[in-house]
């Protein structure tokens, strides 16, 4: 029996003793079974823990073997270098094991909730039901279809671009089955679900990693130490990403600090965090003192620390398992649907002071704008210490960009915006139409290719390297056309608010995320295409920049004069089970909504305007300042002025001159 296989028999043997244990503290173990109602038995009673077990478990490896392959093993020209396709491979294998284990998953749950035991619920309809109707059975059954789409795509993966989206896809599949457990129902359901995203694809990546590194140190696999050395780097930012998600996790499940010690939920989340905090003193070692000893040579001491936080780690997925069956205090929320779908009660009537002090904390876009904002800073500092010079102006437009981001998903707008249609779309309108401009003036994708260093190994992919793929792949080419980006810009703000997709995307908070981060990703990549600083696959003379800019902005003048002419109003069911008392009707408050997005348009185009302006202006200063510069170099080598009809016409006046001599 070699290492590699002790390795996996004692990780699997501390998973599922851990998730026993958990089990039996939750009370998920030895539930109070009463006679005369249904009960699904002891089958599903372990087998569903235990299949979720082996489904997550499945997923985060796949994601590991696909992490390890595209971005810590070094790659060749774009190509998969050895042993990189042995594990693209085994992750074909994990992702099968990942879908089989969630069809059990399925089956098992909807045993559960029926009642009824397994053989039962074989010989009914009830499977079927659960799978295209509820919305736990539909997040189960994408999951079997894109692990099986990873396994089978996997098989031919030979790029590292290849096993690249094959990556994204399996840590997108992560997702659905975790959004629709304890989430999407506890008091602080944004939160919740905003938080479990980022703890699961920081714990795939750290886990995954982790466990995939230490399996290529067994079998004396090369390149280690640059693996580990990657590795290490990505680690502590998902060590800092875990932990933060898991403290609002708990905030948003727990009510009071007492329910951590007073109660079996709160229990096992001490044990999970005493866990977390033992792998982060385990990843401390890793960086100080076995990552010098790999890159001289020694492997052992590494092999040894690696396998015990494997263990560990192991040990920690399966007590978040048993976790997710225990179920989380009972919590004083309102009997009202509108707090079920907020959130939050309805907020009083809408007025200035209210949109000023009535903050919203928004987890999600908290993170996206700390990220831009971040990275941005981090780059500029890079550039000052190197000595290189960045526009203040690019700064200033970045950072209001960030700012306005940050309010208006985090202030009283983002609070009325699911309440009130015309504070929806004012929040659509700024999104779309007035961050991206700065965003875009801001220049991040030259920024990040001035401040990154190139990848140490001839033909290897870094982060420079990848946004330069990225940049220049087929999607990016097609996208950034300005016609795609035209017609995504205009086509879908009517297929969203005209179509049953809008009353859907406001049922859920994801939902909500979902639009407005479609909403800030169609404005940039259009005003990308009209006043873009950063390199484009498609450039456009000004004159077609403005022709395009003036073609773009009556579509939603029209959109908003079609909101103000309807007199039925959009998501009716949405916003009559939140039972709002005040303010205006709904078709009112949509006409309202219409005329803001009539009018706003204004504003971002004449700061289009200026922009486009200068930038011209500059372009022909550029232009002429390198004509001179061409001239003086011509007049040098050659004696005339440098400008060839200039020296054409003193010719011809030389030549008048020598006739009018000889008359």
């Amino acid at each position: 029996m070699n290492r590699s296989v002790r390795l996996a028999l004692a990780a699997s043997a501390a998973a599922v003793a851990a998730l026993v244990v958990a089990m039996y503290v939750g009370g998920a173990a030895t539930p109070r079974i009463i006679p005369g109602l249904p009960d699904e038995g002891m089958l599903t009673r372990w087998g569903l823990p235990l299949s979720k077990l082996v489904m997550n478990a499945s997923g985060v490896l796949t994601v590991g073997a696909l992490l390890v392959s595209t971005m810590l093993l070094p790659s060749d020209k774009g190509l998969l270098a050895r042993p990189a396709p042995e594990y693209v491979k085994a992750a074909s294998w994990l992702a099968l094991a990942w879908a089989g284990a969630t069809a059990a998953t399925m089956l098992f749950t909807v045993s559960e909730i029926w009642g009824a035991p397994v053989s039962q619920v074989l010989n009914g309809n009830e499977l079927l039901s659960f799978a295209s109707q509820s919305s736990q059975g539909v997040a189960l059954t994408l999951v079997v279809l894109f692990a099986v789409a990873i396994a089978l795509f996997s098989r031919g993966a030979i790029t590292t671009g290849a096993s690249g989206g094959l990556l994204v896809l399996a840590v997108a599949t992560l997702l659905p089955p975790a959004l629709t457990g304890h989430s999407s129902s506890s008091p602080n359901h944004s939160m919740a679900t905003s938080g479990i995203a980022f703890h699961l694809i920081a714990l795939a990546l750290w886990v995954g990693g982790l466990v995939v590194l230490t399996v290529h140190a067994m079998r004396g696999g090369p390149h280690l130490p640059i693996a580990a050395a990657r590795f290490s780097r990505m680690a502590l930012w998902c060590f800092v990403g875990m932990g933060l998600s898991g403290v609002f996790i708990t905030l948003a499940q727990l009510t009071t600090l007492s329910d951590l010690f007073t109660s079996s939920y709160g229990l096992l989340i001490v044990a999970k965090t005493t866990a977390f905090c033992v792998l982060g003193v385990l990843g401390y070692l890793h960086r100080e003192r076995t990552l010098p000893r790999l890159a001289k040579g020694e492997p052992r001491s590494y092999i040894r620390l690696a396998t015990g936080e494997t263990v560990l780690m192991l040990a920690t997925v399966g007590l978040a398992m048993g976790l997710g069956r225990t179920p989380p205090p009972p919590a004083p929320v309102p009997i009202d649907r509108a707090f079920e779908l907020l959130g939050f009660p309805v907020p009083p009537e809408i007025s200035l002071g209210n949109l000023v002090s009535l903050w919203w904390f928004d987890l999600f876009f908290a993170v996206v704008t700390a990220l831009l904002g971040g990275l941005y800073a981090a780059g500029v500092i890079r550039l000052r210490r190197r000595g290189d010079h960045w526009p203040w102006g690019r700064t200033a437009a970045w950072v209001v960009g960030v700012l306005i981001l940050l309010l208006v998903t985090q202030s009283g707008v983002g609070r009325y915006a699911k309440v009130l249609f015309s504070a929806h779309m004012a929040e659509h309108m700024v999104i779309s139409m007035l961050v991206p401009i700065f965003l875009v003036l801001g220049a991040p994708v030259t920024l990040a290719l001035r401040a990154l260093k190139p990848a140490v190994r001839r033909g290897d992919r870094g982060p420079r390297e990848w946004i330069t793929v990225i940049l220049h792949s087929r999607a990016a080419r097609f996208l950034a056309h300005p016609a795609i980006a035209t017609t995504i810009f205009i086509v879908s703000t009517y297929a969203l608010y005209f179509t049953p997709l809008f009353a859907s995307a406001m049922e859920s908070h994801l939902g909500h995320i979902a639009m407005s981060v479609h909403f800030l990703a169609s404005g940039t990549l259009f005003f990308w295409v009209i006043i873009g600083v950063d390199p484009a696959p498609h450039s456009l003379p000004h004159v077609g920049r403005l022709l395009t800019l003036f073609v773009t902005m009556p579509f939603h003048a029209f959109f908003g004069i079609a909101l103000m002419m309807m007199t039925t109003p959009l998501a009716p069911t949405y916003y009559d089970q939140l039972g709002r008392t005040w303010g205006t009707s709904a078709v009112v408050d949509q006409q309202t909504g219409g005329g803001i997005a009539w009018g706003f348009g204004e504003i971002p185009t004449l700061i289009v305007l200026i922009a486009l302006a200068i930038q011209w202006w500059r372009d022909d200063d550029r232009k002429a300042r390198h004509a001179d510069r061409r001239a003086d170099a011509v007049a040098a080598r050659t004696g005339g002025s440098g400008d060839a009809e200039l020296d054409a016409y003193n010719a011809y006046l030389a030549e008048l001159e020598k006739r009018d001599r000889a008359e």
